[in-house]
């Protein structure tokens, strides 16, 4: 039996290296292939009468890392540049005033003409205002350089954003004055203590001579995430500033600290340590989305009820992000426009919501739903307006922000 398990890992593991290979030709992200492949095993399980063990309370558990690892993956392509600055501010507003105009504006929605309560109205439009980094990041491989640091960056905020804002409403039980003030400096206190552990461990990074370092690393990035998050800090904001910290050591190689730091040496183990980390994140992904897709039920996905609601809510987060970049960035429209999936944070959030807080409107088939509907939608935005500028050798493989 052990074989057979075996086996099939690395069928899927391949087959989820195929998609990844294959996406850059079809321009379809590899995600949404692999939500189709699990609900085609789930069915075909069915249609033979082979019962597996349920591996749904897996989902929180790879999703989160998962999180971890797409967020770190993607700030270790990040470079601070003053040359970058104004990408810098409109990706951070793209992502920030698109995400809490959606957010506000759809829960006065749901409160003023389905009467629910405010809060919770606003604690369930909240996962759906978030642009997912698992799937958009992956998606704009083919963009131009510019375009694709505006959406590593913007999606990484949103995931931020999104799950700082969660927490605060799910969590805060204050009145608005002291649960704000409280807020901010939650966020004060992580970014500093973000920065004195991410320069602890890029240290670490740097004197650990033992051939295993990397996986020890990693350990601990998800371990102070994991604890920063039970005391409700803003957690991704670590991961977030020690990946720009280590791919912009530049701007630390002072006098004293070259004393003590071979910058050579450690860019050299830095290469090496972003590999392993896009490899695991690979993995990661590819088995919570397939998990996913096998738990995904059929009906949910196509129920006309819950059709209405996530075409609704997906047609005007794309017109607020049309009008937007027309009118307040004033960039071109394509192909940026459509790069604004929904995925796995999306579903990480709706999954925390208690069930006394949940709305019968925002239904699982809805999620579902928006998550197709938005990723879909940005497969088809890839197709019409993508080109393959990987290959082009004037493009640096680093983003600078």
């Amino acid at each position: 039996m052990s074989y057979y398990i075996l086996i099939s890992l690395c069928v899927i593991i391949l087959i989820a290296y195929f998609f990844e290979i294959t996406s850059r030709i079809t321009r379809i992200p590899g995600v949404i292939l692999l939500i189709i492949l699990g609900m085609a095993l789930n069915y075909f399980f069915r249609v033979i009468g082979f019962t597996l063990p349920d591996f749904s309370l897996l989902l929180p558990v790879m999703g989160t890392l998962g999180l971890v690892l797409i967020v770190l993956e993607g700030s270790l392509d990040l470079k601070v540049g003053r040359d970058k600055k104004r990408l810098m501010i409109r990706s951070f507003a793209s992502a920030g005033i698109l995400f809490f105009v959606f957010v506000f504006f759809f829960a006065i929605l749901l409160s003023s003409f389905f009467d629910y309560d405010f809060k919770n109205a606003f604690l369930n439009a909240i996962p759906l205002g978030i642009i997912s980094s698992a799937v958009a990041i992956p998606s704009s491989s083919n963009l131009a350089s510019n375009d694709r640091e505006f959406i590593v960056y913007e999606s990484s905020v949103s995931d931020i954003l999104g799950i700082i804002v969660f927490d605060f409403v799910l969590f805060n039980g204050l009145p608005v004055g002291k649960a704000i003030m409280g807020f901010t400096l939650e966020i004060i206190m992580t970014i500093l203590f973000s920065i004195l552990i991410s320069a602890m461990l890029a240290y670490l990074l740097h004197k650990v001579t033992h051939h295993i370092k990397y996986v020890i690393i990693l350990t601990f990035v998800v371990l102070i995430y994991t604890l920063a998050n039970l005391i409700h800090w803003p957690s991704l904001i670590v991961v977030l500033i020690f990946g720009l910290i280590l791919n912009n050591n530049n701007l630390f190689q002072f006098d004293f600290i070259k004393k003590r730091v071979d910058f050579g040496d450690f860019n050299a183990g830095l290469k090496s340590f972003k590999q392993i980390t896009g490899e695991l994140t690979f993995l990661v992904r590819s088995f919570f989305f397939l998990i996913f897709g096998f738990y995904t039920s059929l009906e949910s996905l196509l129920n006309l009820n819950s059709l209405i609601v996530s075409l609704s809510v997906s047609a005007s987060f794309f017109i607020l992000r049309a009008l937007f970049f027309k009118y307040i960035l004033r960039k071109p429209l394509f192909p940026l426009l459509w790069f604004a999936p929904r995925g796995l944070i999306t579903i990480l959030l709706f999954m925390t919501i208690p069930e006394a807080m949940r709305l019968p409107l925002i239904s699982e088939g809805v999620v579902v739903q928006t998550i197709f509907i938005t990723t879909l939608t940005m497969t088809f935005g890839n197709i019409l307006y993508g080109r393959d500028y990987s290959v082009a050798p004037e493009i640096s493989t680093n983003n600078q922000i």
